[in-house]
């Protein structure tokens, strides 16, 4: 039995999925949920965007980062559970190992994550924070597919 349940979401179907996994995985025994989402500037400062306005780029992305961890508690609320959210940031450390390290700080039993599925030119071009995740994760990861 999972008691300490971190999922990684990004307001996209297939969190949403591994969000709801998560949350039947934890009502059993009433684990503890962390919901993290991450907001990565890396992007945008290598692009040397001078013309960019990163401070409002920044506040907005929180905003719907934040956006997106309140109707995720949504969900776990509505499921009886109670769910602690967290923002993280990064500009340009890899999102899977920001991900990995706050569930090995939180000492989080099970880190869920929600995947695309992408291969070939596509996984290429796009990479995968899931696949970053386990990679870089030392507790169990539950992949879950759209």
């Amino acid at each position: 039995m999972y008691e300490r349940i971190v999922v990684a979401i990004d307001g996209s179907d297939t969190a949403t999925r591994a969000l709801h996994e998560a949350v039947r995985l934890a009502q059993p025994g009433h684990a503890r949920l962390r919901l993290v989402n991450v907001v990565d500037l890396g992007p945008l400062l290598i692009s040397g965007a001078e013309t960019i306005d990163l401070d409002r780029v920044e506040e907005a992305w929180c905003t719907t980062g934040r956006r997106i961890l309140e109707a995720g508690a949504e969900v776990a609320r509505a499921a009886g559970l109670d769910a602690e959210t967290a923002l993280l940031e990064t500009d340009g450390q890899r999102v899977g190992d920001v991900i990995a390290a706050d569930a090995a700080s939180w000492k989080a039993d099970l880190l869920v994550v929600g995947t695309h599925g992408r291969h070939g030119i596509s996984h290429l071009l796009l990479g995968s924070v899931a696949e970053g995740v386990a990679r870089a994760a030392t507790v169990p990861v539950l992949l879950v597919r759209r």
